[in-house]
């Protein structure tokens, strides 16, 4: 679906971003009726939470409750026993078997509390007789794997591959950018900074040193690879 007269918000957070995005998609869409956005449900001393969207099913009439998640992740086997244990944020700071379960346990029961029910009635918007999740996830599988080993579902979302500092060879023939964090979700071709690996390499140990995995492009007159160095 294309969606008209839309501004992306380069400089929001990334989740703000990806946000802005679906929201805007939701208000378009021929198939979904957008009845409320970032509600956010107070207690009698604090705010107890926030529900993402709420939507009508124009096709069903089915009131739904949407959750939105946008992720990056990197496949470390050594890292737990589950597949979702082991998809991990390029800093190890949280996984998406982490995500799973603050959706399942903190976000979708928050819909079924006392205070969201009057929230809702106050609002005049009916209570929503499902929940959903939607994950846009970019995966990062390690370059020595072979990416069509993984199931469907994960291999569907794979972009790129992640290597060690060591594993960084010098090309003499392409050019590399360094996107910060709030350009992620841009088409390669909006990035403006391209450097040289004499260039690149410095910016690369400076976030390095900070213990933060750098996402690099990196762009020859044939291809283009997107991909990360991870410091652990």
């Amino acid at each position: 679906m294309t969606v008209n007269n839309y501004t992306f918000p380069k400089n929001a957070v990334l989740g703000m971003q990806a946000e802005a995005c679906f929201e805007a998609y939701l208000k378009q869409s021929k198939y979904f009726e957008l009845l409320a956005a970032n509600l956010q449900i107070h207690g009698e001393k604090e705010t107890l939470g926030e529900l993402d969207y709420i939507a009508l099913n124009l096709k069903t009439d089915e009131v739904v409750h949407i959750e939105l998640a946008c992720k990056f992740y990197l496949y470390n086997e050594a890292r737990g026993n589950t597949e979702a244990q082991k998809w991990i944020g390029p800093n190890r700071k949280d996984s998406l078997y982490e995500k799973l379960e603050k959706v399942k346990h903190k976000q979708f029961p928050l819909l079924n509390t006392s205070e969201t029910t009057k929230k809702l009635a106050s609002l005049g918007i009916p209570e929503p007789t499902s929940q959903q999740l939607c994950l846009k996830a970019s995966l990062f599988f390690p370059k020595e794997l072979n990416a069509e080993t993984f199931p469907k579902h994960f291999k569907d979302c794979i972009v790129g591959y992640y290597i060690k500092p060591t594993d960084f060879i010098k090309d003499e023939a392409a050019e590399y950018a360094i996107p910060s964090k709030k350009e992620w979700l841009l088409p390669i071709n909006s990035i403006t900074n391209w450097y040289r690996f004499s260039e690149i390499i410095l910016l690369i140990e400076d976030q390095l040193n900070l213990n933060k995995s750098p996402l690099i492009y990196k762009k020859t007159p044939h291809t283009v690879e997107r991909f990360f160095i991870v410091w652990w």
